[in-house]
């Protein structure tokens, strides 16, 4: 049976793009919105942004059951490959990307505090494996949608012990000051979404 998505997700790209325009058209007509919507924000991290963030996730986090990963065993090779690069390889390049093009290529282009502040999203950007699209690519694909499950969700898991420690030791070799009570608050809210 051919996999067809949704008018919606055929045309993704346009309605980034339209959010996009949207939000450059608001700004413009509404230039207070930034700094009204910057007040409200805790450790600095906007709330607002959170708030939505939870709300693209939450539906896809309730598709999860746990009781299916004694069936992993049976073919442990993909979760083995999607471990392994999520957790030994990606936070570390993008934090090696990201220094070397923004410390060493571009560095006498970008302010030196600015530059830490794109090195700090690219690291806090690396340490937390996207899985939203993974169930969409699964699906077009013909995946296994419980193993895809069973992925999604130890990835989560692991997101609750290795995020703080791997995005912290990052930041230091990287001498980017990201405030601990920063970095607390985006584990605390990655912990409770995932839970």
């Amino acid at each position: 049976m051919e996999k067809k998505i949704s008018f919606f997700e055929k045309y993704l790209t346009f309605w980034v793009f339209l959010c996009i325009f949207i939000g450059v058209i608001l700004g413009k007509v509404f230039p207070f919105l930034p700094d009204v919507l910057s007040k409200f924000e805790y450790a600095h991290v906007s709330i607002p942004i959170a708030v939505l963030i939870w709300f693209m996730i939450f539906p896809m986090m309730l598709k999860i059951d746990f009781s299916s990963i004694k069936n992993v065993k049976k073919n442990p090779k993909g979760l083995i490959i999607t471990l392994t690069v999520n957790w030994l390889i990606k936070p570390f390049s993008m934090f090696f990307i990201s220094y070397f093009f923004l410390k060493i290529v571009f560095g006498n282009v970008i302010r030196l505090d600015l530059s830490s502040e794109y090195i700090a999203g690219a690291v806090l950007l690396g340490a937390a494996p996207c899985t939203a699209m993974v169930f969409v690519w699964s699906y077009l694909s013909n995946g296994d949608p419980m193993y895809t499950l069973v992925q999604v969700a130890i990835n989560d898991i692991i997101i609750l012990f290795a995020f703080a420690p791997i995005v912290s030791f990052l930041l230091k070799v990287g001498k980017v000051s990201v405030p601990f009570d920063t970095l607390f608050f985006l584990w605390f809210c990655l912990s409770f979404f995932l839970l």
